[in-house]
This record gives structure tokens, C-alpha cells and sequence, in this order.
């Protein structure tokens, strides 16, 4: 009995679900479609931020040999918290989310509408080196339009943090379709990442492709109907 009940115990132990970061090695994961944060995240102000960045990247640099009494490198610690803070890692802050006015659908326009080419920068949370491309949206108005800049602006304030290209894509898609009242929405990401062509295994020539398809999006006629636009 006794050994019939530890057999069962064996076999119903939970299963691993968390690994560590050896084991993932350079492999692509993704954890959720929320950015992972603190709930303290916000609680330090972007100056102190950027004193304690600027500080323990002054240690890194001198962990590495470099001469920070150099006038070429004396100000990188504190040129790399700002940048850090204020731009590339922006996106992070929800007081950047841009503020998106909705418009009523005047022109009746009752077809797709693409934004196509949007060019973006974000930084791989494995490695963080970047990732760059092309992001294409397309909508279908509920009977409210946005403004054409407002796509691009949603757009890069997800691509200004840490990413995974699978979170990245879901993340511009479910706001569009909470600010648009629409599933109608298809968000498509083509992108190189650095952490492939320049360190790794250092693959040069591949690209990532993600896409979401919601609403009448996930018709074949009109995944098609989007490629041609976006590949004319």
C-alpha cells in the first residue's frame, strides 16, 4: 500500500514550469502579454532613476577595464541613463501612453484602412540589444476613426521597453482595438533582431514575422485583401 501510495505521489508531482536562465539559453520565450513589472515600479522618480542607472553602469564599465577618466567615456554613464529613461526604454512609464482622440467616420469610409511601413526600434528583453522593422495595422471603423500619426504613436510606445516580438504585436493590437471599439484590427511586425545577427549565432540574413488577426481579419479573403496592400 505504502509503495503504491509513494508511486502515486511520483507521479502526480507538479511538472517544472520555470526555468532558469541556463537552461532557456538563447531560446525565444515568452512569459505573458504584459510587460513584467514591479508594482513599485513608479514609485522612484526618472531623475533618481537615472542616478542609480548612471551608477551601476559607471561599475560596468569599470568591471570591463574601461578608463572612465577618458573624455570619451566620462559622460557615457550618465548619457546612457538618460537615453535609458527617456527614450528607448520610455514605454515603460504610462504617463508616455499616448492620448488618442476618437473622430466620427464623416467619409463613411467602410473598408480597410492600412498604415503600412511604420518604422520602429525596440530593445530584446533577453539581451537588450535591439530589435528593429517595419510594423503594418490595419483597421475596419466601427464608426470612429484616429488620426493617421496616432497608429505610429501606439506603435512605438510598445516598442519602447524591453520586448518579445509576440508581446509586442499583441500589445499594439489589443489597444487598437480597445481605443478603435473593433475586433476589426490586424497588426503585422517584421523585424530583425540583434541578439541573432550580431551575437548568437549571428544570422544576418533572417527576419522574424508575427501577426494578429481579429474581427473580419481572420477571413481568408481578407488576410489576402491586407497582404496585397501591404506588399504593393
Amino acid at each position: 500500500m505504502k509503495t503504491n501510495e509513494a508511486l502515486l505521489q511520483k507521479n502526480s508531482s507538479p511538472v517544472k514550469s520555470i526555468l532558469n536562465h541556463e537552461e532557456i539559453g538563447d531560446d525565444h520565450m515568452l512569459t505573458g502579454m504584459d510587460t513584467p513589472m514591479k508594482p513599485t515600479a513608479f514609485l522612484i522618480s526618472d531623475e533618481e532613476k537615472k542616478k542609480r542607472i548612471a551608477f551601476h553602469f559607471t561599475e560596468i564599465m569599470d568591471t570591463l577595464g574601461l578608463d572612465l577618466n577618458d573624455d570619451s567615456l566620462q559622460g557615457t554613464p550618465e548619457r546612457v541613463a538618460k537615453m535609458y529613461v527617456e527614450e528607448i526604454f520610455s514605454g515603460l512609464d504610462p504617463k508616455n501612453k499616448p492620448k488618442i482622440a476618437l473622430f466620427d467616420n464623416k467619409y463613411k469610409y467602410e473598408q480597410m484602412l492600412v498604415e503600412k511601413n511604420i518604422t520602429f526600434y525596440s530593445n530584446c528583453e533577453h539581451h537588450f540589444v535591439p530589435i528593429y522593422g517595419k510594423a503594418h495595422i490595419a483597421y475596419i471603423s466601427s464608426g470612429k476613426v484616429i488620426g493617421l500619426s496616432k497608429l505610429n504613436r501606439v506603435v512605438q510606445y510598445y516598442a519602447k521597453r524591453p520586448q518579445v516580438q509576440e508581446r509586442l504585436t499583441n500589445q499594439i493590437a489589443t489597444e487598437l482595438k480597445k481605443v478603435l471599439q473593433t475586433e476589426d484590427v490586424a497588426v503585422i511586425i517584421d523585424a530583425k533582431h540583434l541578439c541573432v545577427s550580431s551575437r548568437g549565432i549571428k544570422d544576418d540574413t533572417s527576419a522574424t514575422v508575427t501577426a494578429y488577426y481579429g474581427g473580419a481579419f481572420k477571413q481568408h479573403e481578407k488576410i489576402v485583401e491586407l497582404q496585397n496592400f501591404i506588399n504593393s
